[in-house]
C-alpha cells in the first residue's frame, strides 16, 4: 500500500506482523522513522492498519503509543466479519482513541463464503482511499471527534467517495515537459539588461559595447539586473567623479587637461575674430593666428592623452600594488574615496538577480547562461585593457592632423560665383559714358577682393611654417565683372538713361560687393573651420576624461568588489548549471511507469462472491447497495446474530475452500462506495508544477548565500545534487499522489494554487454534488458485507457523517460556478488542504453486545 504521510499524522501498519512479543522494539524504530518525517505538533496523530483478530493482542503496541507523548490513536480494523463481534483493547478507549471497523473493504463485492477471496494487494488498494482520506490531520480529527459521540466509539463506515485524479498518460506527460522547461537548453551569451536603464550592453571584455537590446525607458523587466550589480558592469555611477576629483590638483596630468581647455577656448576665440567681415582688411601683424593655436591645441591634446595612456599601462594587472599607486600619483592621478564601492551589496545583488531569474519563469540553463556573462562583463579586465579603448576614441593619428589645417576654398559652382559679379558690374555700367569705365572697375574690385580673401586666409600661419594653401574663383569673377560692366555700358547708353538712374545703379553696385565679400568670408572660414576638426577635439578630451574616470572607478576603485561580484556569479552559475544537470539526470532515467489496469468487472465472468447465479447477495440485496434502514429487521432476533452470539442462531457460514477452477476470479479493482474521474491535465498543471520547483530551487540556493560571500569558489564546488533530487521526488509525490492539487513544503502561497478543474482537467460538479447541502447520504455504501449489516445499530440518531472535500475544489475559480466545487457546499464540509478525494463519510454504530473491551488475556499479551 502506497503511505501518505501528512502533517501532524504518523501511518502505521500492524497486519501481519508475526510474533507480537518481538514487535515493541520494531514498532519503535518504526515510530521514530515516521515521526522524523512529520511535521511535529503538540498532539501525536496515529493512524494504525490492524486485523481485527488481532487488537487485543496488539494491546501493548497500541500502550507504546502513548509513550511518545499525548497521543491520539485512529485504528482502521480491517476484517473479522464473520466473527460477529469485535473484542477491543483497553488501549483503544475513548476519548483518546477510536476504532473504525472495516469488516469488509469491497461491500459485500469480496465475499468470504465459497467465493474468490481478494488478494492482499488488492485489499490494499482499495483500502488507499481510505488510509489517505484519514491521513489528512483535518479529517482525523474531525473523525475522531465524530467517534466520541458514538457508542463505544467503534463504528462501521459507510462511504461515498470521488477519487479524482490524473490518467498515468497525463501525469507522465506533464512530468516530462516540467523537467525539461526546468532544464532547458544551453544558449548563446545573453545580452544583459540593467534595471532602470533604456538598453542592455553586450558581454564582451574589451570594453566595447557593439550590442544593445532594450527593454524600453526606466526598463525594470524580470530579466533585468538589479541596480546595486549594474554598477559593475563598466557603467560609470552617475554622477562619480564628474568633477575631476582624481587629477590632483597641480599634478601633471591636471596641467595637461588645463592646457586643452586652454587650447580650445583659444582656438575657438580666434576663430571668432576671424570670420568676422573686418578681419579681412586687418594687417597680418595684427590678425589671429589660428594655424598655431590649432597646433597648441594638438601638442596639449595629445600631451593629455600620452598621460593618461600612460596611467592605464601603470595601473594595468588584476589589482593596484602600492608601487603603481606612486606611479599613478605621480603622473598627477589620485584614487578618491567612494561610498558607491560596497562590497557587501554583492551577495544580496546576486540573490535578487538569481531568484528574480528564476521566478521570471527562466530554465535553469538560462538562469546559468546570464549568471554567467555577469561574470564575464563584471570581472575587471584590468587598466591596460582600455588603451584600445583610448586608440578607438582618440586616435593618436588624428590628433597630429589637428595641427595640419586644412586647405581654403570658397565653395560653390563656378556659376554661383560669377553671377553675382555680373549683375553687380552690369548696375555700375549703366552710367551713361562714365558706365565704360564703372562697369569694368567694379568687376575688378571684386575679383581683387577675392584675391584678397586667399591672401588673409586663416589657414596660413604668420610665419607661412603651417599653411594649409587656398583657391579661389577670382578669374571667372574677373571675366564675370568685365562681361557684365560692358553689358550695362551698352545698355546705358542705348537706353539713354537719366544721370540719377547711373547714379543709383553705382551705389546699388557698391553696396552689393561689400554684401558679397563679406558673406564669401564668413562662410568660407566657418566651413574651413569645421574641416579642422576641433569638434573632435572638443569631444575627444570629454571621452578621455570619462574613460579615465571609469578606469579609476571600475577597474580600480571597484576592483576587489568586481572581482568578489564576478567569482560570485560565476559560482552561482555554476550550481545552477549543475543543477540543470541533475534535472537532466532525472529527465533521462525516468521510466514511465506502466498504467495500472482499473476494472470494476470479474476477469472471468464468474459471479462475484457472496452471489448466486442471479447476481444479488445471499441477503437479498445486491452487493454494495446504498444503506437503507428499511432493509434491515425490526430487533436482534429478526437478524439472526443473537442466537448466534449464544449458539442457538443459525450455523455459522461454511469455512471458504479453494474452487476447484484454477482460473479463481479476483476481487474487483474499485470497491462500490469509490468512484474515480480521471483528467488529461488541465491548463495550469506544468505551469504550477515549474512554480513550484523553481521555488525549491530557490529554497536550495538559499541555504548557499552566505558560503557564497564567504567563499564562492568553494561554494561553487560544492553538489546540490541530493537536495535537488528530494525536491523533484517530493513534487513528484505531490503529482502523483493528487495531480499537483496539493502544495509541496517549499511552494510559495498555497492558498493561490490554481484548482483542481485547472489542474487536473476534470469538472467539479460531481463532487460539488456530494458535498452539498441536499441530504444525499442514502448513497452511502457500508463496509462489510449484507449479513455483517445487522450488527449495526439500527438507531439513524446515533450515525455521524463527516463531509470532505480538498481545498482544491474551491480554490481559484471561485468566479466560475460550472468549476466551482464549493458553490453549494454546506457549511460542516471539511475542506482538507490537499488530496483528491470528495464525497461523505458516516460513522455507523453497533449494537451494544458486538463490542467487547477487554484487556490482554493470558497467552495473548506480548
Amino acid at each position: 500500500m502506497t503511505d501518505r504521510l501528512q502533517a501532524g499524522v504518523v501511518c502505521l501498519d500492524l497486519r501481519h506482523r508475526g510474533d507480537p512479543a518481538d514487535a515493541p522494539d520494531a514498532l519503535h524504530g518504526e515510530v521514530d522513522d515516521a515521526l522524523a518525517r512529520t511535521r511535529q505538533s503538540d498532539v501525536r496523530r496515529f493512524l494504525v492498519l490492524d486485523d481485527a483478530a488481532e487488537l487485543v493482542a496488539h494491546q501493548l503496541l497500541y500502550e507504546r503509543l502513548y509513550a511518545y507523548g499525548p497521543a491520539q490513536v485512529l485504528c482502521l480494523a480491517q476484517g473479522g466479519g464473520g466473527d460477529r463481534a469485535l473484542r477491543r483493547p483497553h488501549a483503544l478507549s475513548p476519548p483518546s482513541a477510536g476504532v473504525l471497523w472495516i469488516p469488509d473493504v469491497f461491500a459485500g463485492a469480496g465475499g468470504r463464503d465459497g467465493g474468490p477471496v481478494p488478494l492482499p494487494e488488492e485489499a490494499d488498494e482499495a483500502l488507499r482511499p481510505l488510509v489517505e482520506l484519514l491521513a489528512d490531520a483535518f479529517l482525523f480529527d474531525t473523525v475522531l471527534g465524530e467517534l466520541g459521540e458514538v457508542l463505544h466509539s467503534v463504528a462501521v463506515p459507510a462511504a461515498q467517495v470521488l477519487e479524482h485524479d490524473l490518467t498515468e498518460e497525463a501525469r507522465t506527460r506533464a512530468w516530462r515537459r516540467t523537467l525539461e522547461n526546468l532544464a532547458g537548453q544551453d544558449i548563446p551569451a545573453p545580452v544583459l539588461v540593467t534595471e532602470g536603464s533604456p538598453g542592455a550592453v553586450a558581454v564582451t571584455r574589451s570594453g566595447a559595447r557593439p550590442g544593445t537590446a532594450s527593454n524600453g525607458p526606466g526598463s525594470s523587466g524580470g530579466d533585468s539586473v538589479p541596480a546595486g550589480l549594474a554598477r559593475f558592469l563598466g557603467d560609470m555611477p552617475a554622477g562619480t567623479l564628474a568633477d575631476g576629483s582624481c587629477l590632483v590638483p597641480g599634478g601633471p596630468a591636471e596641467e595637461a587637461r588645463r592646457a586643452c581647455d586652454r587650447a580650445l577656448r583659444d582656438a575657438e576665440d580666434g576663430y571668432e575674430v576671424v570670420r568676422r567681415p573686418a578681419s579681412l582688411f586687418t594687417p597680418p601683424a595684427r590678425a589671429v593666428d589660428l594655424p598655431e593655436r590649432l597646433e597648441a591645441l594638438s601638442d596639449a591634446l595629445g600631451t593629455y592623452r600620452d598621460t593618461v595612456a600612460g596611467a592605464l599601462s601603470d595601473g594595468g594587472g588584476d589589482r593596484l600594488r602600492p608601487d603603481q599607486r606612486a606611479r599613478l600619483l605621480k603622473r598627477g592621478i589620485q584614487l578618491p574615496e567612494l561610498p558607491e564601492a560596497p562590497r557587501a551589496d554583492v551577495g544580496p545583488g546576486l540573490r535578487t538577480y538569481t531568484e528574480r531569474l528564476l521566478a521570471y519563469g527562466l530554465p535553469l540553463r538560462s538562469v546559468a547562461a546570464r549568471l554567467a556573462a555577469l561574470s564575464d562583463l563584471s570581472a575587471p579586465a584590468g587598466s591596460a585593457a582600455r588603451l584600445a579603448r583610448l586608440d578607438e576614441i582618440c586616435p593618436g593619428r588624428r590628433v597630429a592632423e589637428l595641427a595640419l589645417p586644412p586647405p581654403f576654398t570658397l565653395r560653390g559652382s563656378r556659376f554661383a560665383h560669377a553671377a553675382p559679379v555680373f549683375l553687380l558690374a552690369f548696375a555700375a555700367g549703366l552710367w551713361p559714358l562714365l558706365g565704360w569705365a564703372l562697369g569694368p572697375l567694379a568687376g575688378f574690385a571684386a575679383a581683387a577682393l577675392t584675391l584678397l580673401m586667399v591672401r588673409r586666409r586663416p589657414s596660413r600661419s604668420y610665419d607661412g611654417r603651417l599653411d594649409g594653401g587656398g583657391s579661389t574663383r577670382s578669374g571667372s569673377r574677373l571675366v564675370a565683372g568685365l562681361v557684365g560692366g560692358g553689358a550695362g555700358a551698352l545698355t546705358g547708353q542705348f537706353l539713354d538713361l537719366p544721370r540719377w538712374a547711373g547714379t543709383a545703379g553705382l551705389v546699388v553696385a557698391l553696396l552689393a560687393l561689400g554684401l558679397l565679400v563679406a558673406r564669401d568670408w564668413t562662410a568660407a572660414v566657418d566651413a574651413w573651420w569645421r574641416d579642422t576638426e576641433t569638434e573632435f577635439a572638443a569631444d575627444a578630451l570629454d571621452a578621455v576624461d570619462a574613460l579615465l574616470a571609469e578606469t579609476v572607478v571600475q577597474d580600480w576603485l571597484f576592483a576587489e568588489a568586481r572581482y568578489h561580484c564576478s567569482d560570485g556569479a560565476r559560482a552561482v552559475s555554476l550550481m545552477v548549471r549543475s543543477l540543470a544537470e541533475t534535472v537532466e539526470d532525472r529527465l533521462m532515467t525516468a521510466a514511465s511507469p506502466a498504467a495500472r489496469a482499473r476494472t470494476g468487472h470479474d476477469r472471468t465472468g464468474h459471479d462475484r462472491p457472496g452471489q448466486d447465479g442471479s447476481g444479488q447477495d445471499r441477503s437479498g440485496q445486491q452487493p454494495g447497495d446504498a444503506w437503507n434502514w428499511d432493509s434491515w429487521g425490526d430487533s436482534s432476533a429478526d437478524d439472526g446474530w443473537s442466537g448466534s452470539l449464544t449458539g442457538t442462531g443459525p450455523a455459522a457460514p461454511p469455512e471458504h475452500e479453494l474452487p476447484e477452477d484454477p482460473w479463481q476470479p479476483a476481487a474487483p479493482a474499485d470497491p462500490p462506495w469509490l468512484e474515480r474521474e480521471w483528467g488529461d491535465g488541465g491548463p495550469a498543471l506544468v505551469d504550477t508544477l515549474l512554480d513550484d520547483l523553481a521555488h525549491g530551487v530557490r529554497g536550495i540556493l538559499a541555504g548557499r548565500w552566505a558560503a557564497v560571500e564567504r567563499d564562492p569558489a568553494e561554494a561553487g564546488r560544492v553538489s546540490l545534487r541530493a537536495p535537488l533530487l528530494d525536491v523533484l521526488d517530493e513534487e513528484h509525490t505531490v503529482l502523483r499522489r493528487d495531480g499537483a492539487t496539493s502544495a509541496p513544503h517549499f511552494a510559495r502561497d498555497p492558498e493561490l494554487r490554481p484548482g483542481a478543474a485547472e489542474l487536473l482537467g476534470v469538472a467539479a460538479d460531481h463532487a460539488a454534488r456530494l458535498v452539498a447541502t441536499a441530504d444525499g447520504t442514502d448513497d452511502a455504501v457500508p463496509l462489510c458485507a449484507a449479513e455483517d449489516r445487522r450488527m449495526l445499530s439500527k438507531d439513524p440518531a446515533g450515525v455521524r457523517q463527516v463531509r470532505f472535500a480538498p481545498e482544491a475544489m474551491r480554490r481559484g475559480t471561485e468566479a466560475d460556478p460550472a468549476q466551482d466545487g464549493g458553490a453549494g457546499a454546506g457549511e460542516d464540509v471539511v475542506w482538507t488542504p490537499g488530496g483528491r478525494h470528495a464525497g461523505v463519510l458516516r460513522l455507523v454504530p453497533l449494537r451494544g453486545e458486538i463490542v467487547r473491551t477487554v484487556r490482554a488475556e493470558q497467552g495473548d499479551a506480548p
